[in-house]
């Protein structure tokens, strides 16, 4: 009883923080994630109160199922802009872009974080900054999508944009494997090439292949149904069914088989976009239907957010210098790169600005460095904290780019208009009753 009142409350939090903003103009995401952090673990949980909020992170990490799900659709969206008609245009420039802005980043952190290092030894290894270089290549998709979505924001920039912040996943794990490979090297003294170089590359491929092979069929059977409500039904279904299948793991011999959630289900939605005719309508159709989702995943990850890593200056202080350094990587970056490409002045300028979010995929790399043992905790220490900044003024940076590259446009007098008419003739007609 008390996990579903928690989910309401969660989902009604979120929703009523969107109207105490929305006076500020701010992305819903911003709001989403502020509810989360006032009825988790610090605030409303702290009262002890069942149901009230989350009283430990263990209740929230007990939802973290519906955060599976939740980055599942995110991904299959995603895979929706993957078109092959609109790679033709943009295709080249966002892998280019994409991966220079990734690896720029990287060496930002990595170079900052040295300096750290030579600074307080004591406080920051080498294997630790090599880790946390690594993981400054991740972006988060989620944070992204809601604020496209939000503000119907078109243009050549998003157009860009998206393909850009789903390869960052593919990027964003080789670069953390082979990172993280040789921070476990310098750490034991052991060289394996296998978890540096082979376990990678199998997860990247095989989660491309799981997720082709079930977005052909998805496709097959969509044919059987003629009802618009039975194939939206076939593709949730799907979504499910592959963000289940995404979570195996098996071992043969020294070689992991694993699969990247996001990536399987990225490759789900551009295969089904690409081969199946309706997927247009049906796309359209799994968004609204997502909407209260995306709304609890973002209330969690607010409840997830770890306030208490500010009680430690050290954590504070390398957490800025990380944070800035990212942040200058991915701008410049993608800049350097978008400008090499051909790309217009706007999104030379204002790219970059949008690639500053960071969550989902950094936390599981994170978790992944807790197998350094005693370092890794200050892994995920700094990685929550730069989370926390990130999550929280990274929406609004990128609202604000998009608006000032012109792919968010401001609500015409003709749309205002419309919508104060129909407020009033509902007013009209309740005062007639």
């Amino acid at each position: 009883m008390y996990t579903l009142l928690s989910v309401s409350i969660a989902i009604l939090a979120g929703l009523l923080m969107t109207r105490v903003f929305k006076p500020f103009k701010l992305p819903s995401v911003t709001a989403y994630l502020i509810a989360g952090v006032l009825i988790g673990p610090y605030f409303l949980g702290a009262l002890g109160i069942e149901g009230l909020g989350f009283n430990t992170g263990e209740q929230v990490g007990a939802l973290s199922l519906i955060s599976e799900v939740a980055l599942g659709f995110i991904a299959f969206s995603i895979g929706n802009e993957f078109r092959l008609e609109d790679l033709k245009v943009t295709g080249k420039q966002a892998f280019i872009v994409g991966v220079f802005q990734a690896l720029t980043a990287t060496l930002f952190v990595d170079l900052a974080l040295f300096v750290m290092h030579l600074m307080m030894p004591d406080k920051l290894s080498v294997p630790q900054l090599i880790t946390l270089g690594a993981i400054a290549t991740a972006t988060a998709p989620a944070a992204t999508l809601m604020v496209v979505r939000q503000y119907k924001a078109k243009g050549p920039l998003t157009s860009l944009l998206l393909p850009i912040v789903a390869l960052d996943d593919a990027v964003g794990l080789i670069v953390f494997a082979v990172s993280f490979g040789i921070a476990r090297t310098l750490e034991s003294g052991i060289v394996d090439m296998v978890s540096i170089l082979v376990n990678p590359l199998i997860e990247i491929v095989a989660s491309l292949l799981l997720g082709a092979l079930m977005g052909w069929v998805l496709t097959q059977l969509e044919r059987l149904f003629n009802s618009n409500t039975n194939r939206l039904n076939l593709a949730i279904a799907f979504v499910f069914l592959t963000a289940s299948l995404a979570m195996l793991e098996f071992d043969i011999g020294s070689v992991h088989i694993g699969f990247s959630s996001l990536l399987v289900c990225m490759m789900l939605g551009t295969v089904f976009c690409n081969i199946c005719p309706l997927s247009h309508d049906l796309m359209g159709a799994t968004d609204k239907w997502t909407s209260p989702l995306f709304a609890l995943f973002f209330v969690i990850s607010g409840a997830e957010l770890e306030l208490g890593v500010f009680s430690d200056l050290a954590i504070v202080f390398i957490g800025l210098i990380y944070i800035l350094f990212r942040c200058a990587g991915k701008y410049l970056g993608a800049a350097v790169s978008a400008k090499a490409t051909k790309c217009s002045p706007e999104i030379c300028k204002y790219l970059g600005i949008t690639l500053f979010p960071q969550a989902g995929v950094a936390l599981g790399m994170c978790a992944t460095a807790m197998q350094l043992g005693a370092e890794g905790a200050l892994i995920r220490n700094i990685t929550l904290f730069a989370v926390l900044i990130y999550e929280l003024l990274g929406p609004m940076a990128t609202k604000q780019a998009l608006t000032l590259a012109g792919d968010i446009k401001p609500m015409s007098d003709e749309v205002k208009n419309r919508r104060q008419l129909k407020l009033q003739e509902a007013s009209n007609r309740k005062a007639g009753k």
